[in-house]
């Protein structure tokens, strides 16, 4: 059910989407897939309140730094100088 046929920021045309969503809390990151509606237009994403409390509920574990039932996907490196020269 899409309460918004038309986007509320640009007028485009909302559509219902799976898509991944980058949560952040304390010093780790999680990844989830999400239902969502995505505007065609401007790409504004809306998610339902039952989602967002699930980001609610994950953030917090995550600040806490309780990854149980997390399951790890990798590793991620802070940068904190970046030497363009040495790129090319």
């Amino acid at each position: 059910m899409m309460p918004f046929k038309k986007c509320p920021i640009c007028g485009g045309e909302m559509v219902a989407k799976e898509v991944e969503k980058l949560l952040r809390g304390g010093v780790d990151t999680a990844v989830l897939k999400v239902p969502a509606e995505v505007c065609l237009r401007c790409g504004e994403r809306l998610y339902s309140q039952e989602v967002v409390r699930c980001f609610e509920r994950i953030r917090a574990k995550l600040k806490r730094q309780d990854t149980t039932g997390f399951q790890p996907v990798g590793q991620a490196f802070q940068v904190t100088d970046c030497d363009f020269e040495g790129l090319a």
